[in-house]
């Protein structure tokens, strides 16, 4: 339990366990790389089997999170979005940037498995956008009937999404990940991780990934791995 406000307490329910130890190189929104998997671990007494009855007719879920940056006491009423390249600003709640007055994220994930454990109920789900050890308030499933609306605008955020990188991964450096991570680590490296604002064909950039430092360049619309290890 943490103090949110004047005594106004919100409830830890679980933590997501991914790939990602680290913010950089996660995707930008949740179900744009489907093979990013999480495993959500609930707290106890939320990993009760009677919490999760009936959840298992659903394909798709809400998870309600809280964004780790510590939230400032001054309000800002605009930010600067870094895909749009870090210079125009635009009204804070016209984006998902963790800079809000209160620091709560939204993601829908495929929900694959329901897993009954010696310590309780765990989800497994995917197309996760979330930094491991990242703390759940809440879960909800999602209904196609009225949480979907593909025919909506959606503002700046179309342009901004609309491009994808070129990825050259050298089949020496594949071969160091499991098939299912390399093909993974593609998918997330075109979506290109960096700002938009950074724009060095020079510079070397680098993300931990499912236990494995990866570095990049990228030249235009081409993104080329140069290097990958194995962190100890």
């Amino acid at each position: 339990m943490i103090l949110v406000g004047k005594g106004l307490f919100m409830k830890i329910i679980a933590t997501i366990h991914t790939d990602f130890p680290q913010k950089f190189g996660l995707p930008r929104q949740s179900g744009l790389v489907d093979g990013c998997r999480g495993r959500i671990v609930f707290e106890k007494p939320y990993g009760s089997p009677d919490a999760v009855k009936g959840l298992e007719g659903f394909d798709y879920i809400w998870l309600l999170w809280l964004f780790d940056e510590e939230q400032k006491e001054v309000f800002h009423a605009t930010v600067r979005p870094p895909r749009m390249g870090g210079n125009e600003r635009v009204g804070v709640f016209a984006t998902r940037s963790p800079f809000r007055p209160n620091g709560i994220g939204l993601s829908s994930v495929k929900l694959e498995k329901i897993e009954q454990t010696p310590d309780g109920v765990q989800l497994l789900v995917r197309g996760v956008d979330l930094r491991s050890g990242t703390r759940i308030i809440d879960i909800k499933p999602y209904l196609p009937f009225c949480d979907s609306h593909p025919d909506a605008r959606y503002g700046f955020s179309q342009q901004a999404f609309s491009r994808a990188l070129q990825v050259v991964l050298p089949e020496e450096l594949g071969q160091k990940l499991p098939a299912d991570k390399c093909s993974t680590l593609k998918d997330i490296l075109a979506q290109d991780p960096r700002p938009a604002y950074q724009n060095d064909p020079n510079r070397l950039y680098g993300l931990s990934f499912a236990g494995f430092s990866i570095h990049f360049t990228v030249s235009e619309d081409r993104l080329t791995v140069v290097d990958i290890q194995e962190e100890i």
